[in-house]
């Protein structure tokens, strides 16, 4: 049922390496390498195996009927569906803050709860929309590369 989009999974190991994505500005602004995410600030997580965007739309979900999550578009190109806002409690997204995401164009929180698929991607847990704030859309990152910005842009220190 659904969009017939890609559906977005999640898994408890952190390690997965399918389940890395890319932070990066929207589609019409820049968002530099190593610059601090802001709190409330506009982004598309990409998926970084596919290249697809993480996207929602009015559609149900196929297990808990919230609102379906997919990987849509290519080369991390989609289109509006596809920007999140950053919901943390400081001035930036800090590497150890759990944050949520709020979608911009339906206004859901990206969430998790527990209901998983059987075959063919038996144990892995649907990822849906909901339309408020609570305690299943509470995301924070477990793994990946963190780039540092440098104090001085003018110095550079790579070969």
């Amino acid at each position: 049922t659904g969009s017939g989009q890609q559906s977005v999974t999640g898994v408890e190991a952190s390690d997965d390496a399918n389940s890395y994505w890319r932070i990066r500005g929207k589609s019409d602004g820049s968002c530099q390498r190593g610059t601090p995410v802001k709190c409330g600030q506009a982004v598309r997580l990409t998926h970084v195996n596919t290249g697809k965007n993480l996207h929602t739309h009015h559609f149900p979900s196929p297990l808990s009927n919230n609102q379906e999550v997919s990987a849509f578009g290519d080369d991390g190109e989609g289109d509006d569906l596809d920007i999140w806002i950053v919901q943390c409690s400081g001035t930036y997204w800090e590497r150890e803050d759990a944050v949520r995401f709020k979608h911009v164009g339906t206004e859901v929180f990206l969430s998790i709860t527990g209901e998983q698929y059987g075959h063919p991607i038996r144990g892995q847990r649907e990822v849906h929309g909901m339309p408020a704030a609570n305690h299943h859309n509470y995301w924070k990152a477990m793994e990946g590369i963190f780039i540092k910005p440098s104090m001085d842009p003018a110095k550079h220190d790579e070969l």
